[in-house]
């Protein structure tokens, strides 16, 4: 009967840990390019549960770590161009990197 009990234990034990690494490998990654690059500061992503923010690499960037959800992709720009929003980037488990593609920063009217 001890012998049951610690038996059960253990497999209650393996199963959590199991569980839990399995969890942590479904996050996701955002990327993408910003035009012109010398002019983009920084990259948010923006979710009605998570706030995440990347620099820029050559004007290329990864968000990595990003849970499932809907996201809005906001760019911090310097003058003459205002900060760009992208709206409804959808991440999902399934996918593991969602590519937002070319963000083109348009000049102040």
């Amino acid at each position: 009967m001890k012998n049951t009990r610690w038996a059960l234990a253990a497999l209650v034990v393996a199963t959590v840990v199991f569980f839990s690494f399995t969890v942590l490998q479904k996050t996701c990654a955002i990327k993408g390019t910003v035009t012109p690059a010398d002019k983009a500061v920084r990259v948010w992503a923006i979710s009605p549960t998570d706030t995440l923010n990347t620099k820029l690499q050559d004007g290329a960037f990864e968000f990595k770590d990003v849970k499932s959800g809907t996201y809005s992709i906001i760019i911090e720009a310097e003058d003459p161009y205002p900060n760009t929003r992208r709206k409804d980037v959808v991440v999902e488990t399934d996918n593991p990197v969602t590519d937002v593609g070319e963000i083109k920063l348009q000049p102040k009217n």
